[in-house]
């Protein structure tokens, strides 16, 4: 799409730039409440059987990952007025998700900051490699590249090395107040967790717990990993880099039926999201249908989606996403190329 004035562009979604106490706290009620109605129930289900209680701990997943909106709103500082109270509510809902807010809130503050410039990746994003970096490196880093890029990999074992392990540690370099944080987190969770134990067991709670904590984290990154990663993403060099095409370019609008839209916070409006962090998850919809520019940001369904899997690599001489398949063409295409160039160069 060809992106219009930035000034401008940010200008139509300003209006969209604020707070309104009644829907966060309608919101956080609609969310939570649900949420531990959903994991009660799931509870008294296992009596019965474990598969009565499965559907409702999927369902739980989703309101969890409700949960994981506002915490990512308060980040932005767009669920509350007030910074004090996006600093508490953050980092309980933090607890829920098992997200230490003060350190996520930094690495997703330079995620938006850098998303699709190449030359500044490696902080709140999916790890990316562009055609040239893969053909370069080294047998180690590209065994290690391919591993990780693997579905099984990335949406399998993603939740537990994310989730259960990094966000368990202070990152290097964290200022004091952002170690606090994680500490507290950590803390809190182990309180609720006991907590949850001695109440109904320590085997109903793993029933319970593990299916709605690995559906949401494998969903949550699904999200976020399908909303930067589709056919005609934007990716481009510090010199070129523009932050506005990278938010409406390079972001796209996951279009969700209403019930899953609602359920993910409209988190797939995430074109608008990225133009204007401060537009709280409730307004993206209305700035999305208020401004025209952001209805021509690139739109993929449940579906289409599901392409995004086989984009393992960036091209920059073609501006896509590339299969490991279609590299392996291209690198034996060009051999030949080269072979003929050889013999061509021996002939004569």
């Amino acid at each position: 799409m060809t992106t219009p004035n930035p000034l401008h562009l940010k200008k139509e979604v300003a209006p969209f730039e604020k707070t309104n106490l009644k829907s966060s706290i309608i919101q956080m009620v609609n969310t939570i409440v649900p949420l531990i109605a959903l994991w009660a129930a799931a509870y008294f289900a296992l009596s019965v059987s474990f598969w009565l209680a499965l559907p409702l701990t999927i369902v739980a997943a989703g309101f969890v990952i409700r949960t994981f909106i506002i915490f990512h709103d308060c980040c932005h500082g767009s669920f509350f007025k007030s910074r004090r109270a996006n600093d508490i509510i953050g980092t309980l809902t933090g607890v829920i998700t098992l997200t230490p807010y003060m350190q996520w809130k930094y690495s997703h503050s330079v995620h938006h900051a850098t998303s699709s410039n190449l030359d500044k990746r490696g902080t709140g994003d999916i790890w990316i490699m562009t055609v040239d970096e893969y053909t370069e490196a080294p047998w180690y880093v590209k065994l290690g590249y391919r591993f990780y890029r693997n579905p099984f990999v990335l949406f399998g074992l993603g939740p537990i090395a994310v989730f259960l392990i990094q966000y368990r540690f202070n990152r290097r370099g964290a200022k004091r107040k952002e170690r606090t944080n994680v500490y507290v987190t950590n803390l809190f969770i182990v309180l609720l967790y006991t907590a949850l134990c001695l109440l109904v067991g320590w085997k109903a709670f793993l029933l319970i717990q593990l299916p709605v904590f690995y559906t949401a984290s494998m969903l949550g990154i699904w999200l976020f990993y399908v909303q930067h990663t589709f056919e005609d993403s934007y990716f481009e060099n510090e010199e070129e880099w523009s932050y506005v095409q990278a938010a409406v370019e390079g972001s796209s609008y996951y279009k969700l039926p209403k019930m899953l839209q609602w359920m993910t916070g409209n988190i797939g409006f995430h074109h608008v999201h990225h133009l204007s962090p401060r537009v709280p998850n409730y307004y993206l919809e209305d700035a999305h249908e208020a401004t025209p520019p952001l209805q021509k940001a690139t739109t993929i369904t449940i579906t289409s989606s599901f392409k995004a899997i086989s984009f393992r690599l960036w091209d920059e001489q073609t501006k896509s996403f590339m299969s490991f398949y279609s590299y392996r063409k291209l690198q034996k295409n060009s051999q030949i190329n080269t072979n003929r160039l050889k013999q061509q160069q021996k002939g004569a």
